[in-house]
């Protein structure tokens, strides 16, 4: 039945000039050279038939479409508390350039034409930011010692990853997956962890306070962990049974938003203070938890020795 096709198919369909070249640009850019033998099927090709060659051809637009993506940015709030906007990001179009190598095809002629590109706005713009920044529903602070610089600087790190973040309702918040592998690359160092309730070195070690910070701060807005372990000792800089302990290849601390309306996430670090805040909207409808509070002991102590 296929040979039978195939043999119609050389009655019916007049060899065309094969060209040699599509360039596909983008913002006047080279990204791509197109040749005839590298989307269309070898056999029917070297006939002067031009069939496309599906697998080869989706090859070829995985590999475009990788080079020209570009992730949005959603809209923040500085450190002067001034709104930032977002920016579009684009991504390939792959039917409007399927129909591109259609035509490259069937042209006689070499030819450049620039990738068709589809817009992916922000899922946070500018007017949801304001919207949600407005009613403060949770905080917590907790406290550290400045001097202690690896850990002080993992502390800011990751305050800076959960920063601006928005959660929208019914998503599920992890930690891990937001703060993303703590590496050197990234700029984490070493300083202590509670490992099987020993201390040891290791990268990223002070994470857990802000995991911690940030889990007080979303009971106090009376969302609810799906997530979370406690570290097997206690530990100073939260009361005992308030942590939540982290790590990449071990437990995790996520949360839910079963509210109505988005929450953002309002994450800072200020001299040796962690202070996590939850806001959403006017029209949120929420209940609030009370908890205990961190001890300040480690920050009075910082500012006799300063």
């Amino acid at each position: 039945m296929r040979l039978t096709w195939i043999a119609g198919l050389l009655l019916f369909v007049q060899p065309v000039n094969i060209s040699e070249s599509l360039s596909l640009t983008n913002q006047g850019q080279t990204v791509a050279i197109v040749k005839h033998a590298d989307i269309a099927l070898p056999l029917l090709e070297s006939l002067g038939i031009p069939i496309m060659d599906v697998d080869k051809s989706n090859h070829f637009i995985e590999e475009i479409d990788r080079q020209v993506y570009q992730r949005p940015v959603n809209s923040k709030i500085d450190k002067q508390g001034n709104i930032l906007p977002g920016q579009v990001g684009y991504k390939l179009h792959h039917q409007a350039i399927k129909e591109q190598f259609y035509s490259f095809l069937f042209s006689s002629k070499a030819y450049k034409v620039e990738v068709p590109l589809l817009a992916i706005h922000p899922k946070v713009d500018s007017e949801l930011l304001a919207e949600i920044r407005v009613k403060k529903i949770g905080e917590y602070r907790t406290y550290f010692n400045v001097n202690n610089k690896n850990r002080s600087k993992n502390i800011s790190l990751t305050t800076e990853a959960i920063n601006n973040y928005v959660l929208f309702p019914g998503e599920v918040f992890s930690f891990n997956q937001v703060v993303g592998k703590r590496t050197v690359d990234k700029g984490y160092l070493l300083a202590r962890v509670i490992v099987k309730g020993e201390f040891s070195e290791g990268i990223g070690g002070g994470i857990c306070q802000v995991s911690s910070t940030l889990f007080n701060a979303i009971d106090n807005a009376g969302l609810q962990s799906i997530q979370r372990s406690s570290h097997t000792r206690n530990v100073p800089y939260v009361p005992s049974g308030r942590d939540a302990t982290v790590s990449w290849d071990g437990p995790d601390f996520s949360f839910k938003n079963k509210y109505n309306q988005p929450i953002l996430i309002r994450a800072i670090t200020q001299g040796g203070l962690v202070n996590i805040r939850i806001y959403s909207s006017e029209m949120i409808n929420y209940e609030t938890r009370k908890v205990p509070n961190a001890s300040n002991q480690i920050f009075k102590e910082i500012l006799v020795q300063m």
